[in-house]
């Protein structure tokens, strides 16, 4: 009997540069999830699905078994902490960096430099956290889910600490980027247990995806 493999992946850009990785292993998707209404999409081959998730859940479905293998950002594995996942392969897509930005004209480096406390809005707690608590900021985190550009247009903070690409929506916001953090990419992530009992199926295609992120 033919065991099933469950990729778990997130809609946009995770999905799209993950195409080629999985085509390289052979494996097309059947269905665009951005036009189907379906959270599960079968494959040109049967014994591989991939389940459609918020990007922020993907660790927790692989790390309990819901699904075998996944794509992760850094950013969220770094928040979800990794407990139970094998990170084998960094995919090197879907890059963009983690910054802290404020609105044009805020003295940010006054401020750090004076000891103010800053009042910061992310999504990404454990990273905050970490970033300034190594720089000796006071910092009093707020916890926001979407549009973060906001939050400092309107007064609920000082600055943010987010994910920038381009860079066009924080000047589109008039803010500017005056820390960077980190570079981020996704990575493949494992289950534990599938790695050992489903490895025959599973190593092919992890090795065909190592193979193809080395070339992107």
């Amino acid at each position: 009997m033919t065991q099933q493999l469950t990729l778990a992946l997130s809609k946009g850009r995770i999905f799209e540069e993950t195409l080629p990785l999985l085509q390289a292993a052979g494996i097309t998707v059947n269905e665009d999830p951005e036009t189907s209404r379906k959270l599960i999409l079968g494959t040109n081959d049967p014994a591989v699905r991939v389940i459609i998730i918020r990007a922020s859940d993907v660790p927790t479905y692989v790390q309990y078994g819901a699904a075998d293998f996944g794509v992760a950002g850094k950013d969220v594995l770094l928040e979800h902490g990794g407990e139970g996942l094998y990170q084998p392969i960094d995919l090197n897509i879907a890059k963009c960096r983690m910054s802290v930005a404020v609105p044009a004209g805020f003295d940010y480096a006054r401020a750090v430099r004076q000891g103010a406390r800053l009042r910061v809005a992310t999504k990404y707690l454990q990273t905050a956290r970490e970033h300034f608590a190594a720089k000796g900021v006071h910092v009093d985190l707020i916890k926001l889910y979407g549009s973060m550009e906001l939050a400092p247009l309107v007064g609920l903070s000082d600055a943010i600490v987010d994910l920038v690409s381009t860079g066009s929506t924080l000047r589109a916001n008039n803010l500017v980027e005056v820390e960077h953090i980190m570079d981020i990419s996704s990575r493949l992530v494992v289950n534990q247990a599938a790695l050992k009992l489903k490895r025959e199926r599973l190593q092919p295609i992890l090795d065909a995806f190592e193979r193809a992120s080395l070339r992107v």
